[in-house]
């Protein structure tokens, strides 16, 4: 028995530090399953579990934990960055300027109300009081990097080796702050009197008369005799509308169309345009036919193929550059990425992981297959150059100091600010220096967990020695208070005025608070009370500028105030 008890205290052995995690992890996990009303903690209660193994003495050595928390961190925020990254700048367009203001103010109410909580309810001359207050912030916002932002900013401040363990006043804060996003988002339904089935109307109205940019295929006779003779991109450039024209019947035989192919009188087209423009383009070409011809009525063996697009080299290149019309004699009619139906804009810029339908004869369409890659094999390997490279850049730019005057010490990024911002940069404009930023959904998903739980079960351990004096025996019913004020007032307060000033859809609020307070279990809650995707689409508007401000406000706050 000798060995096994060896292998449970002996701190010092890798096998020992292995078992430590190992426990705490897959305690946590299975822990965080259990739902409680339908709401679950999630794999935040790993973070509970390293508490509970800290306390009894289950720990390993301190540089070990900060090693295995700090790479886990770094890994997690990196991994957002790159999810984030393509829809960051595009959020601020088609309204997302008003969402993400909402959601700023939230952000900034939650710290001011954090602020009046601590100068009304603590003793300021404590200097631990304050970070404390950091971490009741960020488990009543639900925000893990936040956290793992003030920790790390912490150790730049407080660089005696004393640091303190904010992780206790994040746990105090987390449960009810799951809780009270959900509660205070169904508050404004009754402070607002909404009637969710007129909201759902609301929605369902606004869709019909404002379609989207979607695909849409017409099928035409030519009869408007200002086009005969004219090519196709010059009837492109009259309409200023982005067409794309499949197939010409021309005297019986059925021609793949390129730029520079004239129509006659009574021609037929298939045209793929966007939803919005089909009318326009309709009354300008000639009338909408009911019925059509098919691949059949060709002379030559024509295909409709999906391709994926996993070739590095096509990565950034934009569609009109590529000539599939004039060069392979195909037409590109439909892109799909990340699941999304994308019209196919002369402008529109190919990503490793893009699925495209190309329409034509079938050896052209097979030779287009293999110029943009079309291997799914290549998607399954996650890009490990890129993660790393980008993980490098991230850790020197988030080391560089930037001196402040008023501040006792330099403004660094950190490793949690740093790689945030150059994996944002990265998953964005990355193409442009060849670099392909490409993983899957689940290979993110998985680095992403693994980064978290390391971190979150790294930092649990660390607090759960101190955990009892600092909470049971101390102020721990005070975070617990004060974190449920931080999370339901913003809400109140947001949530109203983006109701009653800025009159937007209640489901749509709904989702903005989520992706605010990143947290998933509202969102889950706001997508089960509406059929529509307006949730889901306030959630993924604010989200990536959500998480960068709490990561960076994290660290503004600690190097500000807690100097």
């Amino acid at each position: 028995m000798d060995w096994l008890i060896n292998l449970f205290t002996n701190q010092e052995s890798v096998a020992h530090i292995a078992l430590l995690y190992a426990i705490v992890i897959a305690v946590g996990v299975l822990l965080g399953k259990i739902k409680v009303m339908g709401i679950s903690l999630g794999v935040t209660f790993v973070l509970f579990a390293g508490i509970v193994a800290g306390h009894v003495g289950f720990t390993g050595p301190t540089p070990i934990l900060t090693f295995i928390q700090d790479f886990g961190l770094i890994l997690f925020v990196f991994c957002i960055g790159l999810q984030v990254g393509p829809g960051f700048f595009e959020s601020f367009r088609k309204g997302g300027v008003t969402l993400n203001l909402l959601s700023t103010s939230a952000i900034l109410l939650n710290i001011a109300v954090m602020f009046a909580c601590y100068f009304l309810f603590f003793d300021t001359t404590d200097p631990f009081n304050l970070p404390m207050m950091v971490g009741t912030l960020y488990g009543a916002v639900t925000n893990t990097p936040g956290l793992g932002a003030a920790n790390e900013a912490l150790t730049s401040v407080f660089q005696n080796g004393n640091v303190p363990q904010i992780a206790s006043g994040y746990a105090c804060a987390y449960p009810l702050g799951v809780v009270g996003i959900i509660g205070a988002t169904i508050a404004i339904r009754y402070i607002c009197g909404v009637d969710l089935d007129a909201e759902e109307e609301q929605l369902s109205e606004a869709e019909a008369e404002n379609p989207h940019a979607k695909p849409y295929q017409l099928h035409l006779r030519v009869t408007n005799k200002f086009i005969t003779g004219r090519t196709l991109m010059q009837i492109s450039e009259f309409l200023s509308r982005d067409i794309v024209c499949t197939r010409i019947l021309h005297e019986g035989n059925i021609l793949i169309p390129n730029r520079d192919t004239t129509l006659s009188l009574d021609d037929e087209m298939l045209i793929v345009c966007a939803e919005a423009d089909a009318e326009a383009i309709q009354a300008f070409i000639g009338p909408k036919l009911e019925t059509g011809w098919t691949v059949e009525d060709n002379k030559q063996p024509m295909i409709s193929k999906r391709i994926v697009v996993t070739n590095p080299k096509m990565n950034g290149k934009t569609l009109g550059k590529m000539h599939f019309s004039s060069v392979y004699g195909v037409n590109v009619t439909r892109i799909t990425r990340q699941g999304i139906d994308l019209f196919a804009s002369r402008n529109h810029h190919f990503h490793v992981g893009d699925k495209i339908m190309v329409v034509g004869p079938e050896d052209n369409v097979n030779r287009v297959a293999d110029l943009m890659g079309n291997s799914v094999k290549r998607l399954d390997a996650p890009n490990i150059a890129t993660i790393f490279i980008g993980i490098i850049v991230g850790i020197l730019f988030g080391s560089l100091p930037i001196a402040i005057p008023g501040m006792p010490v330099p403004l660094k990024l950190g490793i949690a600010g740093g790689p945030l911002i150059i994996a944002i940069l990265i998953g964005r404009f990355g193409y442009r220096m060849k670099l392909v930023t490409y993983t899957t959904t689940s290979a993110n998903m998985m680095l992403r967990e693994i980064g978290l739980v390391l971190f979150l079960a790294s930092v649990g351990i660390k607090a759960g020695a101190g955990f009892w004096e600092t909470v049971v025996a101390g102020d721990g019913l005070k975070y617990v208070a004060t974190g449920f004020l931080i999370t339901i007032i913003p809400i109140l307060i947001v949530g109203t005025i983006a109701r009653m000033r800025f009159k937007f859809n209640y489901f749509t609020i709904m989702g903005m608070l989520a992706g605010t307070y990143t947290d998933p279990p509202a969102l889950a809650y706001a997508n089960a009370s509406c059929s529509k995707e307006a949730p889901a689409i306030g959630y993924s508007t604010v989200y990536p500028l959500s998480m960068f401000l709490r990561i960076f406000t994290a660290q503004l706050i600690v190097l500000f105030c807690c100097g």
